[in-house]
């Protein structure tokens, strides 16, 4: 399988398991360690499985509706989606053994990725209605489609037949265009944005992890925050602002949060033992995770203040946030899954 952004930030977290679902530019880097403030009481969570559930992960949250994926009590993991009213629609493409679905846009249109039989992988886009397409990029054996904007838009990565990981960009008729930035062994976008911005990862032949953002024009700017020995850029916003997770010289993550005129503040939640950023909205919001000293991960938002506040939905025993909402009356609402005592993932969305 494609080496995810999230492998290569749990990894060096000493992570007991995969957050889901990672040439320098001139930036300015300020140091904000964050201040934290109490639970707020206001906001309300709902926890959610499909029918026949033994395990939910929830995804993606746009326009109030969520993607993910579960899986049944045969092994077998399919995808669904969760409506704004609480309806949930289990889903597969046809001949899939295991599906991921990964990002919905505010249209209702998912993408993700699922198995053949032969366990090959292969991108999906399904549309609003149910029609579910699949797609490779030329020479792949396997695809990785990870997110899409409400043009139809979709972003992912492939690897070739010598194995080396490409990105690439679906246009809304179908075309694929792949991608490098300069200097890659691998490159993993993670986000694209409404103008097609996209953002991700890279690996350099010396096996060090930068951030990139690629313009709709197709320029590629790579970026790292000062210190870092490993950047992931994981979340775009409409604006340009990128949102995501580095290594610092001890390899422990921190987060950070770039403008689109190239600023990096870095930052990371008080008492923290790493802070995992995976989802940035339109009023500069951030949402993800961070380990306690138990090595217990919670949820946490930052607003574009710097303020940051920790969560847990009722029941957590470990909190993993997946994505914050952008439009509709759900503006500002959190999707992701949690772990019950008993080590059961179940979806949640916390209010705005």
């Amino acid at each position: 399988m494609l080496r995810r952004a999230e492998d290569f930030i749990a990894l060096n977290s000493r992570s007991r398991r995969r957050i889901s679902p990672r040439a320098l530019i001139s930036y300015v880097t300020v140091a904000s360690l964050g201040f934290s403030l109490p639970a707020n009481a206001k906001h309300t969570y709902t926890t959610f499985d499909p029918a026949g559930s033994v395990g939910t992960t929830a995804f993606s949250i746009n326009n109030g509706a969520i993607a993910g994926s579960y899986g049944d009590s045969n092994g077998v993991n399919h995808g669904f989606v969760r409506a704004a009213d609480g309806t949930i629609t289990s889903f597969d493409p046809s001949g899939s053994v295991l599906t991921n679905a990964v990002s919905i846009n505010e249209g209702g249109a998912i993408v993700g990725y699922y198995a053949d039989s032969n366990y090959v992988y292969h991108g999906f886009v399904r549309a609003a209605n149910g029609t579910i397409t699949s797609f490779d990029p030329s020479g792949s054996t396997y695809t990785d489609a990870v997110s899409i904007n409400y043009r139809g838009k979709i972003t992912g990565a492939y690897k070739d037949s010598n194995s080396v990981v490409h990105g690439f960009l679906r246009a809304e008729d179908g075309t694929i265009t792949t991608f490098d930035p300069s200097g890659s062994i691998a490159t993993n976008p993670n986000s694209i944005n409404n103008q097609g911005a996209i953002t991700g990862l890279y690996t350099d032949s010396n096996y060090v992890v930068h951030g990139f953002v690629r313009a709709a024009d197709g320029t590629i700017t790579s970026f790292d925050p000062l210190g870092s020995t490993d950047t992931n850029a994981h979340g775009i916003n409409k604006e340009g602002a990128i949102a995501g997770s580095y290594n610092d010289y001890f390899k422990v993550p921190q987060g950070f949060v770039r403008t689109t005129a190239g600023a990096i503040t870095t930052f990371d939640v008080s008492s923290a033992l790493s802070t995992i950023v995976v989802s940035i909205d339109n009023r500069s919001q951030i949402t993800g995770a961070y380990i306690d000293r138990n090595y217990a991960y919670h949820g946490f938002v930052r607003s574009a203040n710097g303020a940051i506040r920790s969560f847990d939905p009722p029941g957590s025993a470990e909190t993993i946030p997946e994505s914050i909402d952008s439009v509709g009356t759900d503006n500002g609402a959190i999707a992701g899954y949690y772990f019950d005592s008993s080590g059961v993932s179940h979806g949640f969305v916390r209010s705005p």
